[in-house]
């Protein structure tokens, strides 16, 4: 008995400073949050933190622990790129926007042009937001620019947008291509004309703050690989 009690003892000792090893190594990942459903079925080792990618910016900007950086929009990373703060971005996937409804459609919204009704209300990204900009953007080239005085509330990232659509908080609001999918028939997607779409791209960097860059390094290769193209692709992203 005492032999086996030693044994155990030692194979404890062993295994500690490997196990807390792993623990130091996991990897932060910062990304927009609609990769909220894709990037841990990509992979689901590292700590993901997901918010609107301005917000992000901004925390790294003010030192949060973070290993890599995956934006909605490319200026947010590029910007930190200019800084020092992020090494070379690289684009991973793209997306575009739909109008979306609730599934029930209570106000009958049927083509973007229906927009023009005062009396559909939206709910939209906050013009910091990569989704709220690429609103504006496709309004103003729509010549709907008005309907943003419409808005019942403006949202910090687009799970907020589609969290007011699915219980109809909104009878409107303009979200990703992908976030429709993910919603498991909750929303119901009005197509946008090809002609106004942004070119929305998603870019991906490593922190130089990171204490585990090499790491880092791998993580975002792995993104370019034939099984996460694959993952990203029936998540309903563009890839490269």
């Amino acid at each position: 008995m005492r032999r086996v009690g030693v044994a155990a003892l030692a194979a404890a000792l062993v295994l500690a400073p490997a196990g807390g090893a792993a623990d130091q190594a996991r990897l932060t990942v910062f990304a927009a949050s609609s990769l909220t459903d894709v990037l841990p079925s990509i992979d689901g080792g590292p700590s993901y933190s997901f918010a609107g990618s301005n917000q992000l910016a901004f925390q790294i900007k003010q030192g949060a622990p973070a290993d890599v950086f995956a934006s909605a929009a490319p200026s947010y990373v590029q910007e930190l790129y200019r800084a020092g703060l992020v090494e070379r971005p690289r684009t991973f996937a793209s997306n575009a926007l739909v109008l979306a409804v609730p599934r029930s459609n209570p106000a009958g919204v049927r083509t973007v042009w229906d927009l023009r009704d005062k009396k559909v209300q939206l709910v939209v990204g906050t013009a910091a937001v990569p989704i709220g900009d690429y609103t504006r953007r496709v309004l103003r080239r729509l010549g709907l620019t008005s309907a943003i005085g419409n808005a019942v509330s403006q949202e910090p990232d687009v799970k907020s947008i589609v969290g007011k659509l699915a219980v109809a908080e909104a009878d409107a609001g303009f979200v990703y291509r992908t976030d429709v999918r993910s919603a498991r028939g909750r929303l119901r997607a009005v197509s946008i004309p090809a002609w106004a779409q942004p070119a929305v791209r998603y870019q991906v960097a490593v922190v130089r703050a990171s204490r585990s860059r090499a790491a880092a390094r791998r993580y975002i290769a792995s993104l370019a690989t034939p099984r996460a193209n694959r993952l990203l692709r029936n998540a309903g992203f563009t890839v490269p």
